[in-house]
């Protein structure tokens, strides 16, 4: 009688030893349902809440760069929409309206991740107080003299102007791609570099031709 109820006993004991390993493996594995259906696994670190592209991850660089360029690229419109109503080429025409249409949705882009970020565009006016921040804006006699201008004379100035504004946002976006963290703001950085390169390329052949 006392071995059967020693061996009833262990019998239970092991049982009891089993259920509990098989209840921490479970909860060490599969990880348990939290609100809203996330899961998170024993072991881990917090999870990360995403705030949804380059929200996510970023510096300061990364503002340094999207706040600055906003400006850079509204000067540029506002130059390129001088040329829609006084350049006397086609060809300078039709490289306004290709600006204008690749930098617009910039704009856009980069503000919205200023405002992701709780920062906002530097002024406009900033690019007069020395630095490298906004290089290659024009000054405002630059900017007045432009709008003076009229037939071929606007012309070759427009794109000795655009050169060096392309030319600034390049090395803008050079010196983001070596500093900056957002994957998202580094690729538009890339594409700053490739897209303003050619159009550069494009204005310096133009300069070369009769206008």
């Amino acid at each position: 009688m006392t071995r059967t109820l020693k061996t009833l006993a262990a019998t239970a004991a092991l049982a009891a030893t089993l259920a509990v390993g098989a209840c921490s493996s479970n909860d060490t594995t599969s990880g348990h349902q939290m609100p809203g259906g996330s899961m998170t696994a024993m072991g881990s670190g917090p999870a990360t809440a995403s705030a949804g592209g380059s929200a996510a991850v970023h510096n300061q660089a990364d503002i340094t760069f999207a706040s600055s360029m906003v400006p850079h690229h509204q000067q540029a419109i506002e130059m390129a929409d001088m040329a829609l109503t006084q350049a006397s080429s086609a060809e300078v025409k039709n490289l306004a309206t290709q600006i204008k249409a690749a930098q617009e949705p910039e704009i856009a882009t980069m503000t919205g991740w200023l405002t992701a970020w709780g920062a906002a565009p530097m002024p406009s006016g900033d690019h007069d107080m020395g630095g490298t921040s906004m290089d290659g804006m024009m000054s405002a006699q630059a900017m007045v003299a432009l709008k003076d201008a009229s037939g071929t004379a606007f012309d070759r100035m427009w794109l000795q102007l655009m050169i060096k504004h392309h030319e600034g946002a390049v090395a803008m976006a050079k010196t983001h791609l070596a500093q900056g963290q957002s994957p998202d703001a580094k690729a538009l950085a890339q594409a700053v570099i490739d897209g303003q390169t050619k159009e550069i390329t494009m204005m310096t052949t133009l300069l070369k031709t009769p206008l």
